[in-house]
């Protein structure tokens, strides 16, 4: 499996994301949008911090569970309720980034957005994962 992220010098440089990624030799995992949800079903942690590391956990246990691993994340969105607090903890957030992930990033995009399902939610990550193929 090969993944590579481009990032033209046309474009601005990324911060905390790449502007494409290309894989190969893959299966193609997508992952459903996660928050702060425990296995109880109630949204847990009181900043959107908090949240953001226990949705990014839950998706990389279900990325996980289909075999693949945090590397193998290529595309990721993230729901936000409110993007200036979002934005206020941005240090705060990419060491959660680093630690779970590490210190590569996918095609990223952050979307405000009024309310999640959970109106208790402050966070909500989706993705798009590409895992080396079976016998690959």
């Amino acid at each position: 499996m090969t993944v590579e992220r481009f990032n033209p010098p046309e474009l601005p440089k990324p911060s905390g994301f790449a502007h494409a990624v290309r894989s190969t030799g893959t299966v193609t995992v997508h992952l459903a949008g996660q928050t702060a949800m425990d296995a109880d079903g109630r949204i847990v942690g009181g900043d959107v911090v908090a949240q953001f590391e226990l949705a990014l956990g839950n998706l990389l246990a279900a990325l996980h569970a289909a075999g693949g691993l945090p590397t193998d994340l290529v595309s990721l969105t993230i729901y936000i309720v409110d993007m200036d607090d979002y934005k206020a903890h941005a240090r705060d957030l990419g060491a959660v980034w680093r630690r779970l992930v590490g210190g590569e990033y996918p095609a990223m995009a952050g979307v405000g957005v009024n309310r999640l399902w959970d109106s208790d939610a402050l966070v909500e990550v989706q993705g798009v994962a590409s895992i080396t193929a079976p016998g690959g």
